[in-house]
């Protein structure tokens, strides 16, 4: 152990890193920058039969994408690398014939078979075969062989695993930063594998092991390895050595109905529940989330800060992240509460940073880009208000590039009355001749002309924005106007009164 916060992300390269896994990483990532310590990326490989290609890149790049890079990890060498487990299989051997020698492991010759019929007549009789302290005696382990038939068997290169042996008559106990003093009843608990015939480690030993050697300080991992967790203390107790702080995170739950957020739930609803595509399944990032929004609401899936704060950046997360206020209870995933932090995120951006989306919407759309960047950078800044992605950038505020090919039935039926036309042809003979104009100026002088000839400001904004944008929509319609410039808004306004008088 060590004084230094470390920790660790440990995920196993068998599929796509699902956010519950993100959320895992942010609250390792926080806890350890708010301490100055060191956040670790750990490969946990062992099970080669599950291991998916590409797996471990999408992790990492998954990492990066949401600003959380790991500072120790697979190419990023710390000192106590390998970081994948595959690589480090040598040394858990060793471990595992200390705990034999020290009488806390035991080698286990029984065949998948008899274990399988030991399984079969339990469940027949209502019941649940544990192999344990109650009933390894009577099994075919080097407890009840004799050192010299369990020599000549391994010597035969004998099939074999090692298992834990768990102390019957105690409590296992101990305590968890989130959920207190955590109690296990050993008679219940059963004598788990430690190394497989094929040479490999389980989880339970090489995750020990590793973060012994790693030098972590906090295990911070989810609700499902809670019960784990008995195994890992008497691992740690058999070694000698002194145990991390452990932190076990509440579930992501389903947005209705129970149990635990899947991949069919997003299928389900339409929404992501990977940080990044994979397959046929959308990412967050494809679908147009901010990294920064992921993170805000991932953060907030299981932990509050105290106060009513919910928009948060990265460096603000980390300033007032603390264990203490992690929940212990399971929190609810609301897909479309993900869609306001993603707004939330996207008003705080610049409008140049909305450049790019908007041009991409203009090029797909084939639309002519005859504007300069300064030209749409304020188009961007008019419509940022109301898009909830990026992408809506340009669905927003299509009608500054293109003329309304029709317009909307209601808001004609509604705004169009039989003196329309006229207003608006006197409008027309008013209105400033100047090319450019200020939105402002051309406000205030049309609005005291409207008083002067008696016309309502009703009479004349609703057409006029008909005219412009072919829906009662969009942001101040002399902004419209004035980004238009004199002849674009004229063109509009007869194309329109072409078309609807």
């Amino acid at each position: 152990m060590t004084n230094q916060v470390r920790v660790r992300f440990a995920p196993s390269p068998t599929g796509p890193l699902h956010i519950g896994g993100v959320r895992t990483a942010l609250f390792n990532y926080l806890l350890a920058k708010k301490h100055g310590g060191t956040f670790i990326l750990r490969i946990e490989d062992t099970d080669q039969k599950r291991f998916v290609p590409g797996a471990e890149q999408y992790i990492i790049d998954a990492l990066n994408w949401c600003g959380i890079p790991f500072d120790e990890g697979p190419g990023k060498e710390g000192g106590y690398g390998p970081y994948r487990q595959s690589e480090r299989k040598e040394g858990y051997r060793k471990y595992a014939l200390e705990l034999i020698a020290s009488n806390h492991a035991y080698y286990a010759f029984d065949t998948e078979e008899s274990l399988n019929q030991l399984r079969a007549s339990a469940e027949a009789l209502g019941e649940v075969f544990v192999y344990g302290p109650k009933n390894r005696s009577g099994l075919r382990n080097s407890l009840q062989l004799s050192p010299e038939e369990t020599n000549a068997l391994l010597a035969n290169q004998e099939p074999y695993v090692i298992r834990f042996k768990t102390e019957g008559g105690r409590q296992v106990s101990g305590s968890d930063l989130i959920r207190g003093v955590v109690q296990f009843d050993s008679d219940l608990l059963d004598d788990k594998v430690l190394f497989k015939s094929d040479g490999m480690p389980t989880y339970h030993l090489a995750n020990v092991v590793d973060d012994h050697e790693m030098k972590i300080s906090h295990v911070i991992r989810g609700e499902e390895w809670l019960p784990s967790l008995a195994l890992h203390w008497q691992l740690y107790e058999a070694f000698g050595w002194e145990a991390p702080a452990f932190a076990h995170l509440p579930l992501i739950l389903k947005p209705s109905g129970p149990g635990k957020l899947s991949k069919r739930d997003g299928e389900v609803g339409g929404f992501p529940v990977f940080p990044l595509s994979w397959e046929q399944s959308t990412g967050y990032r494809e679908a147009g989330y901010a990294p920064e929004a992921v993170i805000n609401f991932l953060a907030l899936l299981g932990w509050n800060p105290g106060d009513e704060q919910e928009v948060f950046d990265l460096a603000e997360l980390v300033e007032k992240f603390d264990l203490a206020r992690v929940q212990k209870s399971g929190a609810r995933f609301d897909p479309d509460k993900t869609k306001w932090f993603n707004q939330q995120h996207l008003q705080k951006m610049s409008a140049s940073d909305l450049l790019p989306a908007l041009k991409k919407g203009m090029e797909q759309a084939g639309v002519e880009n005859r504007w300069s960047d300064q030209a749409l950078t304020q188009v961007a800044g008019m419509v940022q208000e109301r898009a909830v992605f990026a992408q809506d950038i340009f669905s927003l505020s299509e009608y500054f590039f293109t003329a309304p090919q029709a317009y909307d039935a209601k808001a004609v039926e509604k705004q169009w009355k039989p003196t329309t036309p006229d207003i608006l042809q006197r409008l027309m003979v008013f209105w400033p001749q100047e090319e450019r104009f200020e939105a402002a100026v051309a406000e205030q002088v049309i609005k005291a002309w409207a008083g002067q000839e008696g016309i309502s400001l009703g009479a004349i904004m609703a057409p006029l924005r008909l005219c412009l944008v072919g829906a009662l929509q969009g942001p101040h319609v002399f902004d419209i106007a004035a980004w238009m410039g004199r002849e674009e808004t004229m063109d509009r306004i007869q194309r329109a009164l072409d078309r609807l008088t």
